[in-house]
């Protein structure tokens, strides 16, 4: 029989809380690095070379950017593309609040109405627009075939052949996109909504619009901040609507800069300024996004306090 040994007994060690933390989100880390920092710093590169088509390129500094900075034509373009950032989200914000609103009430059939919502959201993008296009054709479209009917033009009208028109086209084929999800979003933060508070408002004698006013609105404010910014980012890089419908025409009425970088970079093969105009707009998103969060912040700590 062996004698028992004296012999301290080792312990497998183990990981402190924070390596264990990193070693969690290491493979996210990972993912991102390769998705988003690699291709982000190639592009970051790409914009001080005046690279095309070939092996042969250059470093040419700051050129691409003073281009950019004394081009009345890209200027115009930035413009255009916050023109067209705000016009949607605002139109998508107001539709999606008063569908939110409707969608909520205690009306028969409420189920069905909010199936119906969600087509255009479901829909993938591109067979959506093909039926836009169908309905702006001046030729066979519903809506020429309506206007002339009702009497408002004498002949066919083609929506996305004059410049005003194909912009204000597309705004409403992105807001037709877009309003389901701001809808969907602010209906569910409705329906978290304290009951009670109606309840007691009502009894107060508070009438509707002052209930949504001052319980509806406060109360959904973060979700409103965060959907506002969404879809400011997903408007601001919007491509398939405005290339399905007008490929940036007509004379480059709804060329945004997305659209621009776009014909930049693969149409005129000039990586380089195609890269330049895509960092230019990271930094633009990036300084809205952070003076946009800052003022929403502003405004829910304004109704969250009265």
């Amino acid at each position: 029989m062996k004698a028992p040994t004296n012999a301290p007994q080792t312990r497998p060690k183990r990981l402190s809380e924070s390596a264990f933390a990193w070693l969690l989100i290491a493979p996210a880390m990972l993912f991102i690095a390769i998705i988003v920092a690699w291709p982000l710093a190639e592009t970051l590169r790409l914009s001080f070379t005046d690279t095309r088509i070939g092996p042969n390129f250059s470093y040419v500094g700051m050129e691409n950017y003073q281009d950019l900075a004394e081009s009345r034509k890209f200027k115009q373009t930035v413009w255009r593309t916050f023109y067209w950032m705000f016009l949607s989200v605002g139109l998508k914000l107001v539709l999606g609040l008063i569908g939110a609103t409707l969608l909520n009430a205690a009306i028969p059939g409420r189920a069905l109405f909010r199936i119906l919502v969600l087509p255009p959201w479901v829909i993938p993008i591109a067979i959506g627009m093909i039926g836009w296009l169908w309905l702006y054709n001046g030729a066979f479209g519903l809506l020429s075939g309506v206007m002339q009917y009702v009497g408002i033009v004498d002949k066919s009208f083609e929506f996305l052949a004059y410049k005003q028109s194909a912009f204000y086209s597309a705004v409403v084929a992105d807001v037709w996109v877009g309003v389901p999800m701001v809808t969907l979003f602010f209906l569910a933060a409705m329906q978290g909504v304290n009951r009670d508070l109606y309840e007691a408002a009502w009894v107060d004698g508070a009438s509707r619009w002052y209930r949504f006013r001052r319980i509806t609105i406060p109360q959904i404010m973060p979700v409103i901040v965060s959907m506002s910014l969404l879809s400011a980012i997903f408007t601001f890089n919007s491509f398939e609507i405005i290339w399905i419908l007008t490929e940036g025409g007509p004379r480059s009425a709804t060329t945004t800069m997305i659209i621009d970088s776009y014909k930049t970079a693969f149409s005129s093969r000039k990586f380089g300024e195609g890269a330049a105009r895509t960092i230019v707009i990271v930094c633009l998103l990036g300084l809205f996004s952070v003076a946009y969060l800052w003022l929403l912040n502003k405004v829910s700590k304004y109704y969250g306090t009265k």
